[in-house]
């Protein structure tokens, strides 16, 4: 089976938290190939419970606020898991992960499940909703995984005309997701560039120091990294880095 490693890992950068629900109809029988779903099992603190109709009405993430956000995208899609009969919950923190089994692992089950009665997943540290085959083409099958696709990058515009960009899911990683306030139109493309980078880096390991200083083409001299927030932050579910511009305004080249 292949490995999924962090080439630049440092250890103390944070506990991983693996998060999924699965919702169809499901055997009580687990048989999962490990060969065909490249996994080794249920990873070591990740479990995995079923819910049902007379457990909990309303399974989680099918109403609410990422009701909101997911039904108009596919509605068809988001009205059939609220008609299924059972979900899965898979979740878990694994401790300081020095490589990326653990990730492997819960995706190859996540997708046995959805192989066998699964009719959608929900990821809600990306506030996603997958179909069979989209989650097959985006999650499961490139390998070397696509670190970049467990992570959205979101923006929102501000009040003075700017946008807010940030990201979510770097938690699964066990690593701080990403801010960047005031970002004038001119910039867009280039803190889209840095964030790509930083999730790469995070991903496989490394650690973004304390008033780190950001050197990139088309981005300003003087850009900085800190770190803040918690895990209650709903807009991230996750401490964050805020990079700053410099003197806290942004440069407008």
């Amino acid at each position: 089976m292949t490995l999924w490693p962090r080439p630049r890992f440092e250890a103390g950068g944070g506990d991983a938290f693996v998060f999924f629900a699965a919702y169809g109809e499901f055997s009580s029988d687990l048989q999962v190939s490990g060969e065909s779903y490249r996994t080794a099992g249920i990873p070591a603190g990740i479990d995995v419970r079923k819910l049902n109709r007379n457990q909990s009405p309303d399974f989680p993430f099918t109403s609410g606020p990422i009701e909101q956000l997911l039904q108009p995208a596919q509605p068809a899609l988001f009205a059939e898991i609220q008609r299924v009969p059972e979900c899965l919950i898979i979740q878990g923190v694994v401790r300081d992960p020095a490589n990326l089994d653990y990730l492997r692992d819960t995706v190859g089950l996540a997708t046995y499940f959805l192989d066998n009665g699964g009719v959608a997943i929900i990821d809600p540290q990306q506030f996603k909703l997958y179909d069979p085959q989209t989650w097959r083409k985006e999650i499961f099958e490139p390998e070397p995984p696509k670190v970049g696709n467990h992570v959205v990058i979101l923006f929102s515009d501000e009040p003075n005309g700017d946008r807010w960009f940030h990201t979510r899911g770097l938690r699964k990683f066990g690593r701080p997701d990403l801010s960047m306030h005031d970002v004038p139109a001119n910039h867009e493309r280039g803190v889209i560039e840095m964030f790509d980078r930083f999730i790469l880096l995070q991903a496989e390991g490394g650690r973004i120091a304390e008033g780190e200083e950001i050197r990139m083409p088309f981005l300003p001299l003087g850009l900085t990294c800190h770190h803040g927030g918690s895990h209650d932050d709903p807009a991230y579910n996750n401490v964050h880095i805020e990079i700053r511009w410099p003197g806290n305004r942004p440069s407008v080249l």
